[in-house]
């Protein structure tokens, strides 16, 4: 890493895993204390005091960054948006997907109650994952024998919760890259698929078994489209360390879930028939460099985040200037050392929060979905009926 994003990433690390950790140890009290008591009760508490760790990931879009995500969708959607359950879906094409969603669910005011399908290593990311496994967010292994139980279980508590909600799940599975597209277009080409030009093809089981389990208390799918124009050069998380501004085109369809097919494999082809139109639409995209067929409406840039991380500031600055006060830390070679070391162990930390955010290093794709010699599926097909 350069030395001036260092002098960025180091400063925001301490800011954002300090205050993580007490986001996590007032997430955990709350868990043991009160959860057993009332699980709704929980919830609220939980969607609040999780609120004051993403905002500051907000904040870094917002205020530092200066990132803008221009949203194409039809007045009645945006109307909607955080009134209501909702199911999304959504193309995987950057690093940064995630905080997408996230700057659209606190401009609904349903950040704190927003949730996602994830990898299960994600849980184990300090304070980010922490955070989102007492937030409840579903982690997977990737593995359908193994997810089927854990998807239908993390779909069924959530018919009870208090406030509207929106559950993201990545139906391509993994993020988008040029690799993964050539083996996403051979496997196409060898089962007589739509050849995808600008998404993968989807996984349909997780999203069928989704839909099976929510048709009862959620209303509607959003379908969700990111789209980076040719002008913008793509966000990433080190970008946004280092307060570089990007653009971000989302265009959203709102589906009613009582309009979706009866049976799973009608639903799990409506997903494919979904991405095949999403294909097309990022084409348009691609020629026009916008979503002219959706309204650009106004999503502002609340003060909120922005006020958030000034307080965690003020008061961390606080707190460590009482305690370098108090005690002699910095006063012998011994407390030294253990600064730096807390030092080097932020930054460790933060190159691990921006390497598991890149694309390249998501898991990676069959390269091509080629016939054994014994007459067995293609490796891509096998992937897709355990998954």
């Amino acid at each position: 890493m350069a030395i001036p994003a260092a002098a960025v990433v180091v400063p925001l690390g301490l800011l954002f895993f300090m205050s993580g950790l007490i986001v996590n140890l007032i997430q955990a009290v709350c868990f043991v204390l009160i959860r057993p008591l009332s699980k709704s009760t929980y919830r609220r508490i939980n969607r609040v005091v999780a609120e004051l760790l993403w905002l500051e990931l907000v904040w870094l879009v917002d205020w530092w960054a200066g990132v803008k995500i221009q949203v194409y969708t039809d007045r009645e959607t945006f109307r909607l948006m955080g009134k209501e359950h909702a199911l999304l879906i959504s193309n995987h094409r950057s690093d940064i997907d995630w905080l997408v969603g996230w700057i659209l669910a606190q401009r609904s005011g349903c950040l704190g109650s927003t949730l996602a399908v994830m990898k299960k290593s994600s849980k184990f990311l300090p304070v980010i994952g922490w955070s989102m496994w007492f937030s409840e967010y579903l982690f997977l292994e990737r593995s359908w024998a193994k997810d089927e139980k854990t998807l239908k279980s993390g779909l069924q508590r959530l018919k009870d919760f208090p406030r509207p909600f929106w559950l993201a799940l990545f139906v391509e599975g993994t993020r988008f890259t040029q690799a993964k597209l050539l083996a996403a277009q051979e496997y196409a080409t060898s089962t007589g698929l739509p050849i995808p030009r600008n998404v993968l093809i989807p996984r349909t089981k997780g999203f069928v078994s989704a839909v099976s389990h929510m048709r009862s208390f959620v209303p509607a799918v959003y379908d969700v489209t990111v789209a980076i124009p040719k002008t913008s050069p793509p966000p990433t998380m080190l970008r946004l360390f280092k307060g570089q501004p990007s653009v971000v085109h989302v265009h959203i369809k709102r589906h009613l879930m009582k309009e979706l097919p009866d049976t799973d494999d009608a639903v799990g082809q409506w997903c494919r028939d979904i991405f095949v139109a999403k294909d097309a639409l990022l084409d348009k995209h691609a020629a026009e460099d916008t979503f002219n067929d959706q309204e650009l409406q106004d999503m502002g840039r609340p003060i909120k985040s922005l006020l958030v991380v000034t307080s965690w500031a003020f008061l961390l600055v606080l707190g460590a200037f009482k305690f370098l006060q108090s005690s002699s830390l910095l006063s012998s070679w011994k407390g030294i050392a253990i600064s730096a070391s807390g030092l080097a162990l932020v930054t460790v930390l933060m190159q691990i929060l921006i390497r598991f955010s890149q694309s390249e290093r998501s898991t990676p794709a069959k390269v091509a979905p080629s016939k054994h010699k014994n007459g067995g599926e293609p490796s891509e097909a096998r992937r897709e009926k355990q998954q």
